[in-house]
C-alpha cells in the first residue's frame, strides 16, 4: 500500500489544519493594541530618564534606560514580526513567516547580552572610582520608573504571551521593573548614607538580570532555529508510544520539530501489520499525538510491512538486519511483545 496515498488522507489531519492547528504562536488578531501602549509609555520615560541619568551622575539610571531602549526594540520587533507571521503562506514560504517571531527573540536576546557586558565594564570602573551622584533625584526616577513598568508589564501581559517575542518583550520590561526596585534602592543608599559605590552595585544586580533573561531567549529561540524537538517532549518516548499502537509494527524517520512558539510538527514513517487498516491508523495516531503531546502538525506516511518487505527484498536488503539502518534514518520503533 502507497506511503503517498497516506501522508495526506485529510485535510484536517494531515497537516494539522484542523480547529486547534492555527491556534499557536502569533496570529493574526493578537492584540497589538497593549503592545501599542507599552511602547509609548516607555518610550516617553526613557527620553526623561536619559537626561535625568546624565544630570545626576547615575550609571544605574543610565543603565535603566538603556535597558528601557531595549524593551522599546523588543516590542517593536515583535510589532513586526506580528505582522510578517500572520501573512498566508506563499510561494517559496511553505510555513509562512512564522519563525519571524523566532529571529526577533533571538535579537532580544542577544541585545541584552551584549548590553549586559557594556554596563558591567562601565559598573566595575565606578566601583574603583565612583563619581558624585545625586541620590535624591535617582530614588524619585526610579520610583517613577517602577509605576511606568508595571503598567507596560501589565499591558503586554494582555497580549499574546504564547508567542516567543512577545514573551520576549515581556521578560524585557518584567527585568527592567526589578532593575529600577534596585536602582531605588540605591538612590536610597546614597542620599541617606552618601556611598556613592552604590550605584554601580545596583548597576550589577542590572547586568545579572540581562543576562539570565538574555541567555534564556538565545536558547529557547536557538533550540527552534536548530530544529530540535520542543523541550518538554522526548523523541524516543513519543516513538515508542506510537510504536506501541496495535497493529503498528515499527516507527522510523521520525522527526519532531517546532515551527513557530507552541507550534510542534512531527513527521515519520509507520509499517503496520499486513491485517491492518492504514487509514483508520494514521487517524488513530493523529489524534493521539494531539491528545497526549498537543503536536497537530503531523505527516505520517503509513504502509504495510508486507508492501515494504517486497520493495527492499527488490533490492536485495534486509530492512530488520541492516545494521546501518538507524545510523542512517534514526532510531527504529518497534513493537515487542508485551505490546500485545
Amino acid at each position: 500500500m502507497s506511503g503517498h496515498d497516506h501522508d495526506h488522507g485529510d485535510a484536517d489531519g494531515g497537516h494539522g489544519h484542523g480547529p486547534g492547528g492555527h491556534g499557536h504562536g502569533v496570529s493574526a488578531d493578537a492584540d497589538r493594541r497593549w503592545l501599542g501602549i507599552a511602547l509609548g509609555l516607555i518610550g516617553a520615560f526613557m527620553a526623561v530618564e536619559v537626561c535625568v541619568g546624565v544630570m545626576a551622575h547615575s550609571l544605574a539610571l543610565i543603565s535603566d534606560a538603556a535597558h528601557m531602549l531595549t524593551d522599546a526594540v523588543s516590542i517593536v520587533l515583535a510589532l513586526i514580526a506580528m505582522r510578517l507571521a500572520a501573512r498566508p503562506a506563499r510561494g517559496g514560504f511553505t510555513y509562512g513567516l512564522k519563525r519571524a517571531e523566532i529571529l526577533s527573540a533571538q535579537a532580544n536576546g542577544l541585545t541584552l547580552l551584549l548590553l549586559a557586558v557594556w554596563l558591567a565594564y562601565e559598573a566595575v570602573r565606578r566601583l574603583v572610582d565612583p563619581p558624585p551622584v545625586e541620590g535624591g533625584l535617582v530614588l524619585v526616577t526610579a520610583l517613577a520608573g517602577i509605576v511606568v513598568n508595571v503598567v507596560a508589564a501589565w499591558c503586554i501581559s494582555r497580549a499574546n504571551r504564547s508567542s516567543l517575542a512577545v514573551e520576549g518583550a515581556y521578560q524585557h520590561i518584567l527585568n527592567d521593573l526589578f532593575a529600577f526596585i534596585g536602582t531605588a534602592v540605591a538612590g536610597l543608599i546614597v542620599l541617606t548614607t552618601g556611598f556613592r559605590q552604590a550605584d554601580a552595585i545596583a548597576t550589577l544586580v542590572v547586568v545579572v538580570l540581562m543576562v539570565k533573561a538574555g541567555y534564556g531567549l538565545v536558547r529557547e529561540s536557538g533550540r527552534i532555529l536548530l530544529e530540535a524537538a520542543p523541550a518538554h517532549v522526548d523523541p524516543d518516548a513519543v516513538g515508542d508510544r506510537l510504536a506501541g499502537h496495535p497493529p503498528v509494527a515499527e516507527v522510523h524517520d521520525l522527526h519532531i520539530w517546532t515551527i513557530t512558539s507552541g507550534q510542534a510538527a512531527l513527521s515519520a514513517h509507520v509499517l503496520v501489520e499486513p491485517a491492518g487498516d492504514c487509514h483508520a491508523v494514521r487517524r488513530d495516531l493523529e489524534g493521539l499525538l494531539d491528545k497526549e503531546y498537543g503536536i497537530t502538525h503531523t505527516t505520517l506516511q503509513v504502509d504495510h510491512t508486507q508492501d515494504t518487505l517486497l520493495t527492499v527484498g527488490r533490492a536485495g536488503e534486509d530492512p530488520y538486519g541492516d545494521p546501518h539502518c538507524a545510523d542512517a534514518h534514526g532510531p527504529v520503533h518497534r513493537q515487542g511483545p508485551h505490546d500485545h
